[in-house]
C-alpha cells in the first residue's frame, strides 16, 4: 500500500469520527432541550407511549415532540417500537438522565453545549482581541451551576462531603461561623443552615442576580441564620471571622486565585478549616487524555472560566487548573495541613481539606 492510499485511509477514518462528533454534538443540544422540557422525567418509569401519548402527558406540542423523540431513537437513547409506533426510555438511561438519578443526572451539562453555541460570537471576538466576559454574557449560567452544585454537592453533603472533615458535625450543631465564598444561588449554604440552626452561616458572590435568588429562597424557608452578600472577592480577607470556609466549583473563575486563597485562610480562626471543591483534571494536558468529559470541560474553560478571569484583570487560568495548581497554592497560603481526596461516586471533583 502506497504512501497516498494509506494517507486517504487514514483520512476517511477521521472523516467519519468528525461525523460521528457532530451527530453526538446534535443529540446532545437535544438532550439539553429534553431537559429543560422535562421530557426525560415524564418517559422515566412510564410504559412504550405514542407520541401523541406523551405529548397530551406533558402538555407539549406534539409535531416537535416526535421530531425530539426521532433525535433520541437515532441517538440510541430511547427504545422505539415500530410496530405499534411507540417510545420507552429503558430504565438503565434513566439512571442517568432525571433529578436524583442513581448516576447523577449527566442532562445537566449537555445545557453548556446548547450554551457554547449561544456563546459563538462572543467566543470568536474574545479569540481575536484576547478581551474577556462577565458574567452577565450568559445566559442560564446560574440555573445550570445551581443544577450541577445540587447533585455534586449539595446531594451528598451530609453523608459524603462534611465526614471528609473530622468533628465538623459535632462543631456546626454546637454553633459556628461559616463562610461560603462564591455561593452562587446559595443551595448548599441554604441546606447548610436548615440543618445547623445554632451555626450562622454567610455566603459571598459577585453576581447580583444570584444573591438575590439566594436571599429569596432563604427568606421562603424562614431561615434567619443565614445572610447573602454581592461581593468582589478580590483582595478579600476578614481575618479571624470564620471556623469554616467553603469554596465549591469556584476559585478558578476569581480574578486572583493564588490572593483569595491567601484571603480566606487569614479569615479563618485559629483551629479553622477551609473546604474546597474544584474540577480534579491535571495541571498537564496530556494527563487528562482519558478524565470524564475532558473535552467538554475545556469547552468550558474557554467559554467561560477562562473569559471570565480575564475580563475581571485576571490571568485566566482556566476550568482544568489541575489538582496540581490547587494544591500548591493551599500549601503556599500557609496552611498546617492539605489533605487532598477524590471520593469514589464522583472522579471528576477533587477536594481538599486544609486546617489552619
Amino acid at each position: 500500500m502506497n504512501e497516498m492510499t494509506v494517507t486517504r485511509t487514514r483520512s476517511e477514518a477521521f472523516a467519519e469520527r468528525i461525523g460521528t462528533l457532530l451527530d453526538a454534538g446534535a443529540v446532545a443540544a437535544m438532550i439539553s432541550v429534553g431537559h429543560r422540557a422535562g421530557l426525560f422525567t415524564a418517559l422515566a418509569g412510564q410504559r412504550p407511549e405514542t407520541s401523541d401519548e406523551i405529548a397530551r402527558r406533558t402538555g407539549l406540542a406534539e409535531r416537535y415532540v416526535r421530531e425530539w423523540l426521532a433525535v433520541m431513537v437515532t441517538g440510541r437513547i430511547v427504545d422505539y417500537d415500530p410496530a405499534h409506533r411507540t417510545y420507552h426510555l429503558p430504565e438503565a438511561h434513566a439512571d442517568c438522565l432525571v433529578p436524583g438519578a442513581a448516576l447523577g443526572n449527566l442532562a445537566v451539562y449537555a445545557q453548556h453545549v446548547t450554551l457554547l453555541g449561544k456563546l459563538e460570537d462572543r467566543i470568536q471576538h474574545c479569540l481575536e482581541t484576547g478581551e474577556g466576559t462577565g458574567y452577565s454574557d450568559y445566559p442560564c449560567f446560574h440555573q445550570i451551576m445551581a443544577e450541577d452544585s445540587d447533585q455534586t454537592v449539595k446531594d451528598g453533603l451530609f453523608e459524603v462531603i462534611l465526614p471528609l472533615v473530622e468533628g465538623i458535625d459535632e462543631r456546626l450543631a454546637t454553633g459556628i461561623e461559616v463562610l461560603d465564598a462564591g455561593c452562587g444561588r446559595g443551595h448548599v449554604l441554604l441546606a447548610l443552615a436548615e440543618r445547623y440552626p445554632a451555626s450562622r452561616f454567610t455566603g459571598y458572590d459577585l453576581c447580583a442576580d444570584a444573591i438575590d435568588h439566594a436571599r429569596n429562597r432563604a427568606l421562603a424557608a424562614g431561615l434567619t441564620n443565614v445572610t447573602f452578600e454581592q461581593r468582589d472577592l478580590t483582595g478579600y480577607s476578614e481575618p479571624g471571622r470564620f471556623d469554616l470556609v467553603t469554596s465549591f466549583d469556584a476559585v478558578h473563575d476569581q480574578k486572583d486565585p493564588e490572593g483569595l486563597i491567601r484571603g480566606l485562610k487569614t479569615s479563618l480562626k485559629p483551629g479553622g478549616v477551609y473546604l474546597m471543591q474544584d474540577i480534579g483534571g491535571s495541571a498537564y494536558l496530556e494527563k487528562n487524555m482519558d478524565f470524564p468529559m475532558a473535552s467538554l470541560l475545556y469547552a468550558i474553560s474557554c467559554a467561560h472560566c477562562t473569559p471570565v478571569s480575564i475580563g475581571q484583570g485576571g490571568n485566566g487560568l482556566g476550568t482544568m487548573w489541575g489538582w496540581e495548581t490547587a494544591e500548591r497554592m493551599l500549601e503556599d497560603a500557609g496552611f498546617s495541613s492539605v489533605n487532598r481526596h477524590i471520593l469514589p461516586h464522583d472522579p471528576m471533583n477533587v477536594w481538599f481539606v486544609s486546617q489552619v
